[in-house]
């Protein structure tokens, strides 16, 4: 055998073991004393919850009170030491153990309560001067303490509960009533309290994870099981749907009482893919997974760590990281949507370490160490938007439809998604012809994070040079010229026109840049092969 052979192949399995990983250095970087919000009664309820909730003006908070349940709403903006009178929401009569933003309103918030009722909530635009007592709606149906509440990924004001009863229930709240008393759907398929739920990208799946150890796979609007896992080596108490990779991602504990996490074949939940031992910790692991970078968090209770892996959708599925250590221990971690956070800085992630020793919340950001002050376009793809894809009743009667898509970019704006339907009708010219207008026309989740972004790119400028001259669109991620008026002033004519050139004039740059790379790439293999040659 030539020493070219045995080269190759060291190369080969040297290659098959290393990673690599735009994401392999990123680090968490704690914000200092001022910009942290110190003196804020954390409750000290043992619920295993996050306690916190977060959007890019509000951070919330369940409190300690002395009577009844109270959570605190502070401006996001507003850190350094509270108030010990600072007001609060103060409506339920047993203690508060969930809150959830409306992910289409920064100023609704729901709560959930041991007073088995579920609240609605509305945050004054004037900062808030007074307790607020008064909910805007209340939810009566749960005959025990409710632990969970959920909002729906797409659809607009519909929220899931699940309660000590056993039962989830499905609540419309776009209706003038300020009193429910009747959910829309009951889902009975449990027979111990959920733990966990999580919805998948469009909304028309629901997985949850139960006291009974076993995890389901259910649609909600059916109420029917479509999967079940009871695997025996896992005890699963948090379940969340990894974006569109048709996964799923669990932490529990294993056999032997090891803080474990395992991955699951959403189509198959008879056997896990992968299994993972973590440490002999007892506190819950709560999972948190950023479906554009495909990071998956994993931040447990009562420790000061947060490991972060990269998930892969062939084998080996995960990829360690690193981990983010810290002396303070966390009884819950708020996150920050991601049109929340400082593109200009890096920053792909942040959480809201809840730090009840110190009375303390301190932000944590995770940032990809970049040199250049520049937007960072390949860590910052299309994410969602905060518009509802649906309208309740449109998801009640059956439709599914992805999330509505924005850039990060400043000044960018909203890409509509298609409809998802089981089966896809056959392809036509008109259909085509939407595909290909991808930025300034509809776009669907799964259509944006499969492609390679450079290629997708390509194939809008070459079907705008393809397009006639009368029927040419701007194919900019911030200008739709169906969903825009026509410029009606020399003045917005001209900002229209800058904007395409330099929408156009970033796409030359980029294709330029990966020419080059190919060059160098094709030098770099001539040279090895004249390297192996010699040899």
């Amino acid at each position: 055998m030539s020493w070219s052979v045995v080269f190759l192949q060291l190369q080969m399995s040297w290659n098959l073991q290393y990673h690599t990983s735009k994401f392999r250095h990123v680090y968490g970087r704690p914000a200092s004393k001022e910009k942290c919000y110190d003196c804020v009664p954390i409750t000290h309820n043992v619920h295993d919850n996050q306690f916190c909730a977060v959007n890019p003006h509000f951070i919330a908070v369940v409190t300690e009170c002395a009577c009844g349940g109270a959570f605190v709403v502070i401006p996001i903006h507003q850190t350094g030491k509270l108030d010990p009178h600072y007001p609060r929401i103060w409506g339920h009569r047993g203690n508060v153990l969930d809150i959830k933003w409306n992910p289409f309103n920064d100023f609704v918030i729901a709560s959930c309560s041991e007073d088995a009722t579920v609240k609605i909530w509305e945050i004054p635009k004037p900062l808030l001067t007074k307790t607020i007592t008064s909910p805007k709606k209340e939810l009566l149906g749960h005959v025990r303490r409710v632990g969970l509440i959920e909002w729906h990924p797409t659809a607009n004001n519909i929220l899931f509960s699940s309660g000590y009863d056993y039962k989830i229930m499905i609540w419309n709240l776009d209706t003038t009533k300020t009193v429910i008393s009747n959910p829309v759907k009951i889902l009975s398929a449990h027979r111990d309290v959920v733990l966990s739920m999580s919805f998948n990208t469009d909304g028309s799946l629901l997985a949850t994870a139960c006291r009974d150890r076993k995890i389901r796979l259910i649609d909600p609007r059916a109420g029917t099981v479509l999967q079940e896992a009871s695997y025996s080596s896992h005890k699963a108490n948090k379940v969340l749907f990894l974006g569109n990779m048709k996964k799923l991602i669990s932490t529990g504990t294993s056999r032997w009482n090891n803080r474990q996490i395992a991955l699951w074949d959403q189509d198959d939940l008879s056997v896990p893919l992968l299994e993972e031992d973590l440490d002999g910790s007892s506190g819950i692991l709560f999972p948190f997974y950023d479906s554009d970078t495909h990071m998956l968090y994993v931040v447990g209770k009562g420790d000061g760590n947060i490991r972060y892996y990269e998930i892969n959708p062939e084998k080996p599925y995960l990829y360690y990281l690193m981990e983010y250590r810290s002396h303070l221990p966390q009884k819950g971690m708020g996150m920050m949507p991601k049109r929340g956070l400082e593109v200009s800085a890096c920053e792909i992630f942040r959480f809201y370490k809840l730090i009840p020793t110190k009375s303390l919340i301190e932000p944590i950001s995770m940032i990809v160490p970049r040199r250049s002050e520049s937007y960072q376009e390949d860590i910052y793809p299309l994410t969602t938007a905060a518009q509802p894809a649906l309208t309740a009743q449109e998801w009640l009667n059956g439709v599914n439809k992805g999330p509505l898509l924005v850039s990060l970019r400043p000044g960018s704006g909203v890409v509509n998604s298609l409809p998802q339907f089981p089966e896809p009708e056959p392809p036509s010219k008109t259909a085509d012809l939407s595909q290909h207008q991808g930025w300034g026309g509809r776009m669907t989740l799964e259509d944006v994070q499969e492609p390679n972004e450079i290629e997708h790119r390509r194939k809008l400028l070459r079907v705008e040079e393809k397009l006639p001259k009368n029927e040419q669109m701007c194919l900019s991620s911030s200008f739709d010229i169906f969903e825009c008026p026509p410029p009606k002033t020399e003045n917005e004519l001209l900002q229209m026109f800058y904007r395409q050139q330099e929408e156009i004039r970033r796409l030359r740059e980029l294709v330029n840049q990966r020419d080059v790379q190919i060059k160098q790439m094709k030098l770099e293999s001539g040279n090895f092969s004249m390297d192996t040659d010699s040899y």
